[in-house]
């Protein structure tokens, strides 16, 4: 039974996010009609702080903050791939979210498939770009059910049976509530006491954990003792897989219709490239977490058979006082909140602009459109519940696995096509259909593994990135051949170069000198 203290604490948390989200609507007040840039974006209106607090709080969602600790608590070292890939992340959101930020602005996107419809002049490119945008996102947003379920159910705060369920109901109710209203603007305040908690939570724990427990040293002897010699670092055979699997994840990451709506929202450029120098503080989060998982198998949790995600919450639960434990298990629950209001705002967004206007209702005013997108916001999230509760986890698991090969293929139409134009549209479009045949095929053969062996030799690699070398080798192939054959493309309407450029600064007056 879950101590009181700890209920009340849980409960005081989830209790202040509500608050948080009522007030949502303050945040940068618009005197403008109503808009799908201003509902679905904030207007463009968030600064450093609440930019930091919103894409730091939409990447490190509550699932990886059981998942990570989870697999270091069954396979060791590998666990850790998380950590560099979010670090790799950070150059690359300062190159790219800029960049796109500013063309976005200029012409009035507000999806990255209206920045393909625009840069190519290809309706059937965007539409593709989108459809795998919201097809990557809905395992993901149940994901977000599942980390709440996994996390409250160790803590025994998730009552059994239907009393459970309608827990997770009603906390997903709160947050649709929001975000109909007020749009991006409810996780955006929501964000913000997700960081705090998850902050101050994690900091706490770590401690004490670690004082509890004798020290890191004590921590990781005990957890290698558990798991086996070199469980602890990466075999030679395990690099490959390893390093891909970062660097797939890192390129694929910035891909997701949540993240870029997140980015969509900052207030310039500027703010954007500060908030990437500021990310990596939540990497150091993401990795404290993972020694947790160490922790957890040095102080002997044993976490139920194919629920590793447990295993910290039971730490949690076992070593911690009520009230902390109570803050932990509100920190992440409302870390589970902030990134499924985002991604469910983003897939609304997308289908909105780059279906139902494209394909159905080309004369929809802002108005209708941004009713039509509350309407799929709801939708999303009631289908998200549902496959909660319809379908094994397991599943959503494996669809998310998908999901991550599937985004990354869009890679080359939108980064790529930020710093060049040469690649024609029908070239992008066959190299897509290439890499998710490819992708899928590879995942679904290994048993829903996203690392694949080459060859008949021990090389295993990421799935995603070679799906995304098929992808990228028929891209560049088709477009040689089909300038050849004279194929017209669409035009550009974006005023980014045709071509990659490097423009050199002009020399200063002491450099003349």
């Amino acid at each position: 039974m879950a101590d009181g203290t700890m209920t009340a604490t849980f409960l005081a948390v989830i209790g202040g996010a509500s608050l948080l989200a009522v007030t949502a609507r303050r945040l940068h007040p618009s005197d403008r009609l109503p808009s799908l840039e201003g509902w679905a974006l904030a207007d463009r209106s968030l600064g450093p702080v609440w930019t930091w607090f919103l894409l730091g709080g939409t990447i490190f969602t509550a699932y990886t903050f059981t998942a990570v600790p989870g697999l270091a608590y069954g396979n060791g070292a590998a666990a850790f791939f998380a950590v560099p890939y979010t670090v790799i992340v950070c150059p690359l959101a300062f190159v790219l979210l800029g960049r796109l930020w500013s063309v976005a602005r200029a012409h009035g996107y507000v999806t990255v498939a209206d920045f393909v419809r625009g840069r190519y002049g290809s309706p059937p490119l965007a539409l593709v770009v989108a459809l795998t945008g919201i097809l990557a996102t809905m395992p993901y947003l149940a994901l977000q059910l599942l980390g709440i379920r996994a996390v409250l159910t160790a803590g025994e705060v998730y009552p059994r049976g239907a009393a459970g369920d309608l827990v997770m109901v009603a906390l997903f109710a709160g947050l649709a509530v929001a975000t109909y209203r007020h749009g991006l603007r409810a996780p955006t305040v929501i964000s913000a006491l997700k960081g705090v908690a998850v902050f101050v939570s994690l900091t706490a724990v770590t401690w004490l954990v670690l004082v509890r427990l004798g020290g890191p040293g004590a921590v990781f002897e005990g957890a290698a003792g558990r798991l086996g010699g070199q469980a602890l670092v990466l075999t030679p055979a395990q690099q490959p897989a390893y390093a891909t699997l970062a660097l797939g994840s890192a390129l694929a990451l910035l891909m997701y219709p949540h993240v870029l709506t997140a980015g969509f929202a900052a207030d310039g450029p500027r703010t954007l490239r500060k908030v990437s120098v500021a990310l990596p503080a939540w990497t150091g989060l993401l990795a404290l977490f993972g020694v947790l998982g160490f922790a957890a198998l040095a102080s002997g949790v044993r976490a139920p058979e194919g629920a590793a995600e447990a295993a910290v919450p039971m730490l949690v639960d076992r070593l911690m006082p009520g009230p902390l434990a109570g803050l932990v298990f509100g920190a992440i629950t409302v870390g589970a909140l902030v990134p499924a209001a985002v991604m469910s705002i983003a897939a609304a967004t997308s289908f909105v602009r780059n279906v139902y206007v494209e394909y159905v209702h080309p004369t929809a005013t802002p108005k209708r459109q941004v009713r039509i997108a509350k309407a799929v916001s709801l939708i999303a999230k009631a289908g998200a519940v549902a496959f909660v509760f319809g379908l094994r986890d397991q599943d959503a698991i494996n669809l998310q696995l998908l999901g991550g090969v599937w985004i990354l293929q869009i890679f080359p139409a939108v980064a790529v096509g930020l710093f060049t134009g040469r690649l024609h549209p029908r070239a992008l479009l066959a190299g897509w259909g290439v890499g998710m045949a490819a992708g899928t095929y590879l995942v679904v053969r290994e048993g829903f593994s996203s690392i694949v062996g080459l060859g008949s030799g021990p090389l295993e690699i990421y799935a995603g990135l070679a799906a995304l070398v098929l992808n990228l080798i028929v891209a560049v192939a088709g477009t040689a051949v089909l300038e050849r054959l004279g194929v017209p493309r669409g035009a550009d309407l974006t005023d980014l170069p045709s071509r990659l450029t490097v423009r050199r600064r002009p020399e200063t007056g002491a450099n003349q000198q």
